[in-house]
């Protein structure tokens, strides 16, 4: 009788196998299982990221337009600020912070201190890019965004995931963007601006989802719509596109995904490399 050993001579070829060689065949071991409404709710975090890039796109070009004032956004941005600062805490009654043990005093230290920097050298910012042409400051925000997008933690594990690398190339659009705006001031509510989208947001969109699933998809579709009424007063063919793209996000690639998941069909058997599970250690000493 045929065994699947090499230590032994047999009366058989070497490539020869019987019939139990597949018995112990199996299917898709690990493969998972998606429902449909879960990975549509796992797709807001990309929706939210795309509308934030938008808006603040947006707000620049509103800004460069000269219809929206840096007074205006600064007092807007800090409202806003302020209330996700009490939600944050209202959403787990403060159990974070207690154990992050984070003061409030600090955290207003830290903002003045960001301010306060970030005013000071606010003209420096406004002339910091007079040398390179408008062109190429607009090409390399548009990498920078886009490379925000690429890089932001979405809540996957992969190795191309990196917020400080996704932040910092969001950061750095936002100086570039500012650098073409009329005034320093300008300059100084559009990084403060850009900080507050890109860092601050992001954090509070977690907590939201990890807390109250149900208040993070509705903030989710209520910035959707911000985003794509303030687009369509730009440009309605933009809108349009916009509001398609975010559509095939949150609802056709999930459902592109179920479907394909069907026809997986990874195999696994004693054809696989082995597995050593014993401890191994006391041959290396």
């Amino acid at each position: 009788r045929w065994q699947k050993v090499l230590y032994e001579r047999q009366p058989f070829p070497d490539n020869y196998v019987d019939q139990r060689f597949l018995e112990e065949l199996r299917k898709n071991v690990h493969a998972r299982q998606y429902r449909y409404k879960a990975v549509v709710f796992q797709s807001g975090a990309v929706v939210q990221q795309l509308c934030s890039v938008c808006v603040f796109v947006l707000t620049w070009w509103y800004m460069d337009a000269g219809m929206l004032s840096p007074q205006g956004l600064f007092g807007a941005a800090l409202v806003s600020s302020l209330l996700g600062y009490v939600l944050f805490d209202a959403v787990d009654g403060g159990a974070g912070r207690w154990a992050s043990g984070r003061t409030r005093w600090a955290d207003l230290k830290s903002t003045l201190v960001f301010a306060a920097f970030t005013y000071g050298f606010s003209p420096v910012l406004k002339t910091l890019t007079e040398s390179i042409s408008t062109d190429t400051i607009y090409a390399m925000s548009a990498l920078m965004l886009l490379g925000h997008l690429i890089f932001f933690d979405y809540g996957a594990n992969a190795a191309i995931v990196s917020s400080t690398l996704s932040l910092n190339m969001a950061i750095f659009a936002s100086v570039c963007l500012a650098s073409r705006l009329p005034r320093s001031l300008h300059a100084f509510v559009m990084v403060t601006f850009a900080m507050q989208i890109f860092a601050l947001w992001p954090v509070l969109q977690k907590k939201l989802k990890a807390r109250t699933p149900r208040c993070y998809v509705g903030v989710t579709v209520l910035f959707a719509l911000a985003a794509l009424a303030g687009l369509a007063t730009v440009s309605s063919v933009g809108a349009v596109l916009f509001a398609s793209l975010l559509l095939a996000i949150s609802c056709l690639c999930p459902y592109c995904l179920i479907r394909l998941q069907l026809l997986k069909d990874n195999i696994h058997g004693p054809w696989d490399e082995a597995e050593i599970k014993e401890d191994l250690s006391r041959f290396l000493m």
